[in-house]
């Protein structure tokens, strides 16, 4: 059995906080990139997939936070820090494969 319903919201809804967070810093601030309010995102996003690993859909707002990160931040500014571009493309995999392409260990079924 999967975790309640009032608690994927809760968790989806701090996805959803964390991302609008990063997009007001992005606009903030065109000198420096907001790595830090980036990074607070990831963490909202991977407690997400780390507590409804068991459930088969995915929340809307989740799926509207993360799908198409990477094409996003690549459009939004002519330099994205790399580490930022890898971690976004890590949580889309999280997310929509079920998997981190970039952690041992954690490969998708079958492999």
């Amino acid at each position: 059995m999967g975790i309640r319903d009032s608690e994927k919201d809760r968790l989806a809804l701090s996805v959803a906080d964390r991302r609008a967070a990063f997009e007001v810093a992005l606009a903030a601030n065109r000198r420096s990139y907001p790595i830090a309010e980036f990074r607070l995102f990831a963490e909202a996003v991977r407690n997400y997939v780390e507590k409804t690993r068991s459930d088969d859909m995915v929340h809307r707002s989740v799926v509207g936070a993360v799908n198409g990160l990477v094409d996003e931040l690549k459009v939004e500014r002519k330099r994205v820090p790399g580490e930022v571009l890898f971690d976004a493309d890590r949580l889309e995999c999280l997310v929509f494969l079920g998997y981190d392409p970039s952690f041992d260990g954690d490969e998708p079924p079958g492999l």
